[in-house]
């Protein structure tokens, strides 16, 4: 059976992947926090027909003779290129300006990470993203760095009706005018709790679970906690969201590659199979 049939099919199988990607970058657009995708192939094994000789005396040097068994997915990554935000004139919107993820811990008590800032105060006073997971921190501290792990837990403002202008910082402290006529300090604005973010090493290691969400891994390495502005991450910028990286232009431009890429490997499918059907009929 000719190779070019086999190499061919992996060519459809990954420009099908490419295409794949493509297909959801394009669909998370408008996505908020969306980081979009690429895939990137390689070549696989080869088959030596010759071996390269090196020069002698009397002869000159070859050159090793190889045919090649197609291509594959060598890696799909997810490109972490800062996008732009939108504004949305929410206090409690939140937009990190550089690097760092807020940190987000599920019912179950695991811990996720996500550029995603769009949170809101439950009826228990806890601070909770759209998915009703709890957004970490401290609650009535000021954090300091580097954030040690045992410090943050979910925030929860006790009394959460006494207070009002409810707003974040830009270094991630919650704050409020306290309402309590009975308190001492009634009338003044207090500082509620602060907002920690996590930072890695090597962002491309992150494991993506869906609903803006990313997971550590052992190529990602564990999280290190920093209050928002530090050296190592980003600001945070009230009113506004994460845009969507993906870049429209590229993905349609990428398209097209993706779809003349599938056809060429196609075109060497059917003209394999034309030389197949000519070697068939030799024999009639």
């Amino acid at each position: 059976m000719l190779k070019s049939l086999s190499s061919a099919v992996s060519g459809l199988q990954n420009h099908q992947t490419m295409m794949d990607v493509i297909g959801n970058n394009v669909a998370n657009v408008n996505t908020a926090g969306f980081k979009s995708s690429r895939v990137v192939f390689s070549d696989v094994y080869y088959q030596t027909l010759s071996s390269a000789n090196g020069a002698t005396e009397t002869t000159g040097g070859t050159n090793s003779a190889q045919t090649g068994y197609g291509s594959k997915v060598a890696s799909v990554d997810v490109l972490n290129t800062n996008s732009g935000m939108t504004e949305t004139g929410r206090a409690l919107d939140a937009y990190i300006d550089g690097d760092g993820y807020f940190v987000i811990q599920n019912a179950d008590g695991t811990k996720n990470y996500t550029k995603l800032g769009n949170m809101y105060f439950d009826t228990n006073g806890s601070l909770v993203d759209s998915n009703g997971n709890y957004v970490c921190g401290s609650t009535g501290e000021v954090l300091s760095d580097p954030v040690d792990a045992s410090a943050i837990s979910p925030i929860k403002i006790e009394s959460l009706s006494n207070y009002s202008n409810i707003s974040i910082s830009k270094d991630g402290k919650i704050t409020g005018v306290n309402n309590d006529s009975t308190s001492s300090d009634a009338g003044t604005t207090v500082t509620l709790g602060q907002i920690a973010l996590g930072y890695f090493a090597n962002t491309q290691g992150l494991s993506e679970l869906g609903n803006g969400y990313y997971a550590e891994t052992a190529n990602s390495g564990t999280a290190a906690l920093y209050v928002p502005g530090n050296s190592n991450v980003g600001s945070l910028v009230s009113g506004a969201l994460a845009s969507s990286n993906v870049d429209l232009t590229k993905e349609f431009t990428d398209m097209i590659v993706a779809q003349r890429g599938f056809q060429a490997n196609a075109r060497v499918i059917t003209t394999s199979d034309s030389m197949l059907e000519e070697l068939v009929n030799l024999k009639r």
